[in-house]
């Protein structure tokens, strides 16, 4: 980095991930459900049958940099989950509900999101 250089702000990030980009509809995804608030498509590199990723439309890096104000929105984002989960057949033989946070659990996107995995047995605990 020359003397230039700069951090780039929180935006500029965001605006950079995929997540963001499949929102603003500049990277196609299979959409399976979508409102103001909220983004589910299907995970282009699926871990089971059922894997569909939901997504804030608001920026969120992670569950760490939730606020008070967007209470209501985690709450919408489990219950859009669960909607999906009975529009793809899972509810009866079960489903599991992901949320990785930060790079040692997993996350590969700094966009918060919700993984549904389902239409398997799932073991425990997850490799």
């Amino acid at each position: 980095m020359g003397l230039t250089a700069r951090l780039r702000t929180r935006s500029e990030v965001m605006a950079d991930n995929i997540f963001t980009k499949i929102i603003a509809k500049q990277i196609p995804a299979k959409i399976v459900y979508e409102d103001d608030r909220v983004l589910a498509f299907r995970d282009i590199k699926p871990e089971a049958p059922v894997h569909v990723l939901i997504v804030p439309k608001r920026e969120i890096t992670n569950v760490t940099e939730a606020r008070a104000e967007d209470e209501s929105l985690l709450g919408h984002l489990l219950a859009v989950a669960a909607e999906v989960a009975r529009r793809e057949g899972v509810v009866d033989t079960g489903y599991r509900l992901v949320i990785n946070n930060g790079r040692d659990a997993g996350q590969a996107v700094a966009h918060l999101h919700v993984h549904l995995l389902g239409g398997r047995a799932l073991g425990w605990p997850p490799g």
